[in-house]
């Protein structure tokens, strides 16, 4: 499984970078950035996770 985040919705709140810092980590133009690849299977939870709490539904994993 593989993620993105969509930097037209990402307000840089930080919430997933918190939640799940293994996949997902601030770029330099400010917005949370997921890792390239699949997600490693003991990190899908946290993923899940941070994409649920993300206020704008700004993640997708696919």
């Amino acid at each position: 499984m593989k993620s993105k985040v969509d930097p037209d919705l990402c307000i840089s709140c930080e919430l997933c970078t918190n939640i799940c810092p293994d996949v997902y980590s601030m770029g330099d133009d400010g917005y949370a950035h997921a890792i390239d690849g699949d997600i490693p299977e003991e990190k899908l939870a946290d993923a899940e996770n941070a994409r649920d709490s993300c206020p704008t539904s700004a993640i997708d994993l696919f």
